[in-house]
Formats: structure tokens, sequence, C-alpha cells
């Protein structure tokens, strides 16, 4: 059974939202761009797995594992193919339409590498 709505492969930002943020948050926001991009901003609850990386077979993080998964990067192009890859691997995912650049200008939480306010690069 799938924890997304009709088993969907793309979900908006705002669900993304909702289904991420908290302690007792069902799913977990996995951002799949590079270390760069992150250091420059990112959710500050979500989790780092490259993409490249994960395209060359490295596990999940412990954090991430056995858990829905919802994938973003910067514009949603690469969170696709990280769905596909994932799925390819039995995780249930799917993907933020929009990635940072529209988690940011919605207004929710972006922080750097130091815990400051960040922004998507």
């Amino acid at each position: 059974m799938s924890s997304f709505p009709d088993g969907a492969r793309r979900v908006t930002v705002e669900a993304a939202h909702r289904c991420t943020a908290g302690a007792d948050a069902p799913a977990v926001l996995l951002d799949v761009r590079e270390q760069e991009e992150w250091d420059a901003g990112h959710a500050p609850w979500a989790v780092l797995a490259p993409l490249s990386a994960l395209a060359s077979g490295d596990a999940l993080p412990a954090a991430a594992l056995g858990r829905p998964l919802v994938v973003i990067c910067r514009s949603g192009n690469r969170s696709r193919r990280a769905v596909d890859l994932l799925r390819e691997r039995g995780a249930e995912a799917v993907d933020v339409v929009g990635g940072m650049q529209d988690w940011a200008s919605s207004g929710h939480p972006v922080v750097d590498a130091r815990g400051s306010d960040g922004s998507p690069a």
C-alpha cells in the first residue's frame, strides 16, 4: 500500500512539506543535489543522497532506509531520475514538482551548512 495518493509519482511542494516536516513525519525528504548545492541551502530536516552517488550504486543513508521517500533537487529534473532509480531498487519514492526553487519561493525553511538562512543553489 502506497503512502502517497493513488500511487503518485510526483507531489507538490506543499504536499512534500506536509509529509516530511516534523519528528513524526511519515516520509523522508531526500535531497539528491550535490554537496555544494546542499551546503548553500536545504530543508532543515532533509537527508542528503546525491544522485551521482546513488547512480554509482551507493546505498541510501540510514535515515532513509525502509521509509517512503520524497525526492527533491533544484528544479525537478534530477529528482525524477532519482525516483526511477530508487523505484527500481524497490523503494517507495515520489519527486517534488519544482524542487528547491519552488520550495524556497513558497516560503518553506531553507538553511545553509551552518544552519543559517540559506538559498537553493
